[in-house]
């Protein structure tokens, strides 16, 4: 019985890991990732409009 009650407690756990941790770090990280691609994309078509005006 001790052995089911710590299997319980071992998966819920893992489940409160997993989709209280790890998944909001993933989606704030791919967040940051979108942020920092769309930066780059601007400078680097602000670099290109300026070098093309020259």
């Amino acid at each position: 019985m001790g052995r089911i009650v710590m299997a319980v407690l071992g998966v819920l756990l893992a489940l409160y890991v997993v989709f209280g941790l790890v998944l909001p770090a993933l989606f704030g990280l791919f967040k940051l990732l979108l942020v920092l691609a769309f930066v780059a994309f601007v400078v680097v078509a602000l670099v290109t409009v300026v070098g093309r005006s020259k």
